[in-house]
């Protein structure tokens, strides 16, 4: 069916106050105005401005919502048309006219933050209905987005978080030794831009060569009817030196950056979204060695940086400052001395990440050149009277 435009306004939008704004919060007021222009004159029976909310999951024939906001106002026409002998407000061409609406939004936990996912959304919009006389009603609307503020300056968030985990290696059902991580975090709670700080031991037992791992992860779970469905996203990495066969790491104050990202979204009973800190191990042949600590990614930064969290973290972490560190690689000496030569592979380090080097494992380069002579050493002769009788070896 088509319809006529001859009773259709040549402009029809909703505008908010601030356009400026990216966000609302639980108690902010919104207003704006609804926009009306004809090019002919046009006969209206009334106006209506809605305001909605609600999370929703989707999975093929099934959906779930919930609502957590509603309001709805009828505007007054008569206050700037007039009205015909019919009883419908007359609306002239060639003037704009403006309605104003306006509303509260709940108060706080009652609301949920804006998200929009792959199975799910939650989502606030603006609607304004134009009922016309014997036509179907226009519409337009306009969505905002809800951030529901979360401060990381809670004790809870403030504490440390910890954990420890080992596994048994085997080779064709045959033990070969194992793979253990301890690690820790100063505090649960970050916001974007930060860098969270990770104290980490790895130790490997097991003939094979390991290499540590750290990964910010993200999990969302949306709910169907006690049905759940979990997508995990890996958004940020960093990767340690390998380990060989009978040594460990140490990990202090290794940094990972927290990337932009959406808070975490509580309250909501249908859509999750977590963050995790992931600590593991690729083991060769084997699957990985993972641990996990829990993350709060909040919107309020933490404060008091020089006071009460630096002293909760320095006394966390005081017994990783009592392990002496590990003496420095030979690698590390001529790190900067080495130049192109042919790769031969140690391992095919992957594990279906991101963060794999582009060569597809750990590469052992043969110089063209030669490395400058080791420093020269003295060693002393023990039948010698005079200690200071040493033959200089070269």
């Amino acid at each position: 069916m088509v319809l006529s435009s001859a009773n259709k306004p040549r402009m029809f939008q909703l505008l908010f106050s601030d356009p400026t704004r990216t966000f609302y919060s639980s108690g902010d007021k919104l207003s704006g105005w609804v926009q009306l222009e004809a090019g002919s004159p046009c006969r209206l029976t009334g106006l209506r401005v809605t305001a909605a909310g609600c999370a929703r999951v989707e999975s093929r024939s099934r959906r779930q919502e919930v609502e957590y906001l509603k309001y709805e106002e009828e505007v007054r026409l008569e206050e700037v048309l007039s009205t015909g002998p019919d009883g419908c407000f007359l609306l002239p061409a060639g003037k704009s006219f403006s309605f104003q609406f306006g509303f509260e939004l709940p108060p706080s936990g009652r609301l949920v933050s804006s998200f929009k996912g792959k199975f799910g959304s939650v989502r606030y919009y603006v609607r304004a209905e134009l009922q016309r006389p014997y036509q179907h009603a226009l519409q337009c609307e306009r969505e905002f987005e809800v951030e529901e503020p979360l401060d990381v300056n809670q004790p809870d968030l403030l504490a440390p978080a910890a954990a420890s985990k080992q596994k048994k290696v085997t080779c064709m059902f045959i033990p070969d030794g194992q793979v253990s991580i301890t690690a820790q975090i100063d505090r649960k709670g970050f916001c974007e831009g930060e860098d969270i700080n990770i104290n980490a031991k790895f130790e490997n037992t097991c003939s094979r060569i390991v290499v540590p791992k750290a990964a910010i992860i993200a999990k969302h779970s949306y709910i169907i009817n006690s049905h759940t469905k979990v997508l995990r996203q890996k958004l940020t990495a960093v990767r340690g030196n390998p380990i060989i066969s009978g040594m460990c790491d140490m990990w202090q104050g290794r940094t990972i950056r927290v990337p932009k990202l959406r808070p975490t979204l509580l309250g909501c009973d249908i859509i999750k979204v977590d963050y995790t800190l992931m600590i593991y191990l690729h083991i060769p042949g084997s699957e990985k060695l993972i641990l996990e600590l829990p993350l709060v990614i909040g919107t309020t930064q933490l404060s008091g940086v020089g006071s009460r969290t630096s002293s909760m973290s320095s006394q966390a972490s005081s017994s990783w400052a009592s392990i002496p560190a590990p003496p420095p690689s030979y690698s590390n000496i001529h790190r900067d001395l080495r130049v192109n030569g042919p790769c031969t592979p140690l391992l095919h380090d992957y594990d279906g990440a991101e963060d794999d080097d582009d060569e597809g494992g750990l590469f052992m380069r043969v110089p063209e050149g030669c490395y400058p002579p080791p420093p020269a050493y003295s060693e002393v002769d023990q039948d010698a009277t005079d200690p200071r009788q040493a033959v200089p070896v070269f």
